[in-house]
């Protein structure tokens, strides 16, 4: 059987059973899971159904995997677009409108022409109409507000950020993993 390497993804877990990044999600197409697998690299700790097959062996493609070595996160993320955008929960600072990430610009709060400069503490996220609204005059000119001053988020604050926005796809046997240290609601 062929299986394209978008089918069976598995979970990546670190060593302390959380998955590495939350948005995006990670996930290890089935080949370099089987790879890490024989290189001795992960645990597996849940399977699909779905098989493959050499001329001798036969092994069940794994949905989820721990790495055997804990990997620290960084203490700080890459300043990139998609970053703010999470840093920002996909909505526009100005007039907080939630929009897919192609109908999202970035927006520098202190305007290039006035010497702003790109960095976390400048950038917000923004719609189009109102990047365009504002154009280059100051968040006070524009009359906008700022729903939020704008500032370089911790790993951990953009992870958790990250699990308020499952992926489409999410396999059973991955939501134990991805939810396991949420806090619980519970009756008094």
């Amino acid at each position: 059987m062929h299986l394209s390497p978008n089918v069976c993804p598995a979970l990546v877990l670190n060593a302390d059973f959380r998955p590495l990044s939350y948005f995006p999600l990670s996930l290890w197409s089935w080949q370099d899971t089987l790879k890490a697998v024989f290189l001795d690299r992960v645990n597996v700790l849940s399977e699909y159904d779905r098989e493959v097959h050499s001329p001798s062996f036969t092994m069940k493609l794994p949905s989820v995997i721990s790495l055997k070595e804990y990997v620290p996160l960084k203490s700080s993320p890459a300043f990139t677009r998609f970053n703010v955008f999470l840093r920002d929960q996909f909505s526009c600072q100005y007039c907080n409108d939630r929009l897919p990430t192609n109908e999202l610009t970035f927006d520098h709060v202190i305007p290039r022409s006035r010497g702003g400069r790109t960095n976390w503490e400048n950038i917000v996220t923004a719609c189009s109409t109102c990047n365009l609204f504002k154009g280059s005059r100051s968040v006070r000119e524009a009359g906008l507000r700022l729903r939020r001053t704008p500032g370089q988020p911790t790993m951990h604050e953009l992870q958790h950020t990250g699990r308020r926005f499952p992926p489409n796809y999410l396999h059973e046997s991955w939501r134990d993993f991805l939810y396991w240290d949420t806090e619980l609601e519970y009756d008094f």
